[in-house]
């Protein structure tokens, strides 16, 4: 059973970490406008890659964290320190193997997803996409290292190592893109210097550590099949539901590429803001895999139901008071920023569009979501995503967007359809009970 008192320890840092990674992820974004639009825009249309691989390498971190959690809940610390030891071995590999082949095939991928945009914006987007590849294994590690601490109940660690790491790419940012006028690549190069960082320090203490989860040796690691198809028989399903969230976004992507620089860079700060204002409620969501996974591997299946409700309320509450901020915050953003005015009008006006609708519909649409992944119902939740991802989001965006003529508006009047066709469907599923039917352990 997860002990109560150890909720607030786990759910603060997570919370702290998450804002903070959003926070400076917009402070990045600022900084990188100053180098013009034609560099806001490349970096915002190149990271929809970047988020595509690293949700891929969270998936396989969130395969890794559930098996672990549930071992930790069922007393059995040496599988679950096993487990941790397969999980590094597979994503390193994994990152590896997909930085070769984005290094090999940057130009076609780039024309592919992106198709015609002004030069300057794909010379731009080339350079800060070769850069960053490079990372890819950097932040597979942490993700998955980060993972293990969290999965027994240790969430402090990544969070004082992921904000020193995005301190060091703002102060990177500072000195490469204004001091020595190096624009995107001064981006791309500060952060695979806090990436680096962020890898290096998580291995030194996860073989220090004292905790339950750790590894001794890396040297001595050796692949063991059955851990590791354990692992991707929750993983992939994660993978494919959160890639098929990327590529519903990348293809949405394409759409607004075609109008503009200054649709993309307003829909960029505008996609940032969003992202900031669901960091606090997905931090207890990554808490709430944690405790569910506990409770499920100690057999306490109504401990579980009941962590889920607490946890989703307590998410409710946080996003709407991060939507209230963001609101508040939109318009001296864009100013700091320096955006042109039809640019800056447009980006205040999309996020208190989106802002105001978002706390009617996202937060069943994610949060139960977790816990019931937490309890290996992993399937049911990626064929709910993916359906409604492209029949949802990207029709509805595609088809407002060329057949009715709307602008960036179309992307967010498909998420919200997205989002509340997820709710419906994520709380008949947890009143149903089923995802309480699955053995990951056996």
């Amino acid at each position: 059973m997860f002990r109560r008192k150890r909720l607030a320890p786990l759910l603060v840092p997570l919370i702290i970490e998450q804002l903070l990674n959003s926070m400076m992820g917009t402070v990045d974004t600022i900084m990188v406008a100053r180098a013009g639009s034609a560099a806001i825009s490349a970096v915002s249309l190149v990271d929809a890659i970047n988020i595509l691989a690293i949700l891929v390498f969270s998936a396989m971190a969130t395969g890794g964290a559930i098996l672990t959690s549930q071992y930790l809940g069922k007393g059995e610390n040496e599988n679950a320190n096993h487990t941790g030891g397969q999980l590094l071995i597979a994503v390193t590999a994994f990152s590896l193997v997909t930085t070769v082949l984005c290094v090999i095939f940057t130009k076609p991928l780039l024309s592919l997803v992106f198709g015609k945009v002004e030069e300057d914006v794909m010379r731009a987007s080339e350079t800060y996409f070769l850069i960053t590849v490079l990372s890819y294994p950097l932040i597979a590690i942490f993700n998955a290292a980060s993972s293990l601490f969290r999965a027994d109940g240790n969430s402090k660690l990544p969070m004082a190592i992921s904000t020193a790491s995005n301190i060091i790419n703002i102060a990177g940012n500072a000195i490469l893109i204004f001091g020595f006028s190096m624009g995107v690549a001064g981006a791309a190069w500060s952060t695979f210097a806090s990436r680096l960082f962020c890898a290096v320090i998580v291995l030194f203490y996860l073989r220090r550590t004292k905790q339950a989860i750790g590894i001794k040796s890396y040297l001595a690691l050796r692949p063991d099949t059955s851990i590791m198809l354990k692992i991707l028989k929750i993983g992939v399903p994660t993978g494919i539901e959160n890639g098929m969230f990327q590529f519903g976004k990348l293809a949405i992507q394409s759409t607004i590429s075609t109008m503009g620089t200054a649709a993309i860079a307003a829909n960029a700060l505008v996609s940032i803001l969003e992202g900031l204002s669901s960091q606090a409620p997905i931090a207890i969501g990554l808490g709430l895999m944690t405790v569910v996974g506990q409770c499920i591997g100690a057999g306490e299946q109504k401990e579980a139901t009941y962590y889920i409700k607490r946890l989703t309320f307590y998410g409710w509450i946080s996003l709407l008071i991060s939507c209230v901020v963001v609101s508040a915050l939109v318009k001296p953003l864009a100013l700091i920023s320096d955006m042109d005015t039809p640019v800056m009008t447009l980006a205040v006006n999309l996020t208190l569009f989106v802002h105001l609708i978002k706390p009617v519909v996202w937060i069943l649409s994610f949060l139960p979501a977790y816990g019931m992944r937490a309890a290996g119902d992993v399937r049911f939740s990626m064929i709910v995503s993916s359906i409604t991802m492209w029949t949802c989001r990207v029709a509805v965006t595609v088809i407002l967007a060329h057949c009715f003529g709307f602008g960036p508006i179309a992307m967010w009047i498909g998420m919200i359809c997205d989002w509340s066709v997820r709710s419906v469907v994520f709380e008949f599923r947890f009143r149903s009970k089923k995802w309480l039917s699955h053995d990951i352990l056996n």
